[in-house]
C-alpha cells in the first residue's frame, strides 16, 4: 500500500446545522469512486490533525484510508477549528452529535459515499461517535462505529480526573514517550488547543450515560484499548461492563500493544489504522449481504 503525500489531504468546510465545521479530507485517486466514507472525530484538546500525524507519514489514517479506496473525512468537532470562534464554550455531547450528523449529510449531498459511513472516534470524539450512532436512522447509512481511548469506567479517581481539566498529566494521555516517533510532540503543537468549557464539564459524567447510549446502537461496534491506556479501565470486569449494555449486531474489543492513549500518533498507529480499515471493510461487507 503506497501512502500518498500530505498535500493530497485538503481542508474542507461543511454545514453542521447552526455552525460551519472545518476538517480534513482525503479521497481515493481521481476517477476512483469511494467504497465508503470514514468520518473521524478527535479527542479533547486536539483537532482533526490528530488523524493525519506527520511525524511518520506512513501512519496517517487519512492517507491510508484513501489509498485503500475510501474517502476519509476528519472533522474539527464543534468548538474546535473554524467553529471555535462562534462556539467559544463548545457544545454538549448531544448537540455535538446533531452537528456531526448534519455535517455528514452535507458531505453526502456533494460527494460520492459508496456503501455508507463508518464513524471513528478517539477519546471524547469516541463518545460523540457513539452518541451519533445511538441516534442514527436508516437514512444516515451508518455502517458501524470504531472508537479508541474511551470506555465505560474511569481508571482514575474523581478528584484526580477533575484536576486533569486544568493540568493534564502526560503520563495518562501519552504513556511512555518512547511509544512515539521523533518530532511527534513538536509537530503536535499544530493541533493542540484548549478544551471548551461545556465539553470539559461533561467529561466526568460519561460512565453514568454510557449504558443508555450503548443500548440504542444498532450497528457493529469496535473498541480498541491501548496497552498503556491509563484513563480508562479495561480489565475483564470493566470490559464486561462495557459490552453488557450493547445490543449491536457485532461487538468487538481489541487491544493495541506498544501504544498509549493517543494511539493514532504513536509508532503503532499504522497497524492500528490498518486494523480499523479491516473493520470498515467487514462492516461494508455485512451491510451488502
Amino acid at each position: 500500500m503506497v501512502v500518498r503525500q500530505a498535500e493530497q489531504v485538503r481542508r474542507v468546510e461543511l454545514d453542521g446545522g447552526d455552525v460551519t465545521l472545518s476538517g480534513l479530507l482525503a479521497l481515493p485517486p481521481e476517477g476512483v469512486p469511494p467504497r465508503a466514507v470514514l468520518v473521524a472525530l478527535h479527542g479533547s484538546g486536539m483537532t482533526a490533525g490528530y488523524f493525519h500525524g506527520q511525524a511518520e507519514a506512513s501512519t496517517s489514517l487519512l492517507t491510508l484510508a484513501a489509498d485503500a479506496g475510501y474517502a476519509a473525512l476528519a472533522l474539527d468537532r464543534p468548538g474546535y477549528g473554524l467553529s471555535a470562534r462562534s462556539l467559544p464554550h463548545g457544545l454538549c455531547l448531544a448537540e455535538q452529535a446533531r452537528c456531526v450528523r448534519a455535517a455528514v449529510r452535507a458531505y453526502a449531498d456533494g460527494h460520492g459515499t459508496g456503501a455508507g459511513f463508518l464513524l471513528v472516534g478517539h477519546s471524547l470524539g469516541g463518545k460523540v461517535a457513539l452518541t451519533v450512532a445511538a441516534t442514527a436512522g436508516k437514512d444516515d447509512r451508518l455502517l458501524g462505529v470504531d472508537v479508541s481511548g474511551v470506555g465505560a469506567r474511569w481508571a482514575v479517581p474523581p478528584d484526580r480526573l477533575a484536576a486533569l481539566r486544568d493540568r493534564p498529566d502526560p503520563r495518562l494521555h501519552w504513556g511512555p514517550l518512547t511509544l512515539y516517533p521523533p518530532d511527534t510532540f513538536r509537530l503536535a503543537r499544530r493541533f493542540l488547543t484548549p478544551v471548551p468549557a461545556r465539553e470539559a464539564e461533561e467529561i466526568p459524567g460519561w460512565p453514568g450515560r454510557y449504558a443508555d447510549v450503548a443500548r440504542r446502537i444498532r450497528v457493529p461496534v469496535r473498541f480498541t484499548f491501548a496497552e498503556y491506556e491509563r484513563l480508562w479501565a479495561w480489565d475483564p470486569s470493566a470490559l464486561r461492563e462495557l459490552t453488557r449494555s450493547l445490543t449491536a449486531p457485532l461487538v468487538r474489543v481489541d487491544h493495541e500493544p506498544d501504544a498509549g492513549h493517543n494511539i493514532s500518533l504513536g509508532r503503532s498507529a499504522r497497524r492500528h489504522h490498518l486494523r480499523l480499515l479491516d473493520f470498515l471493510e467487514e462492516c461494508r461487507t455485512r451491510a451488502a449481504a
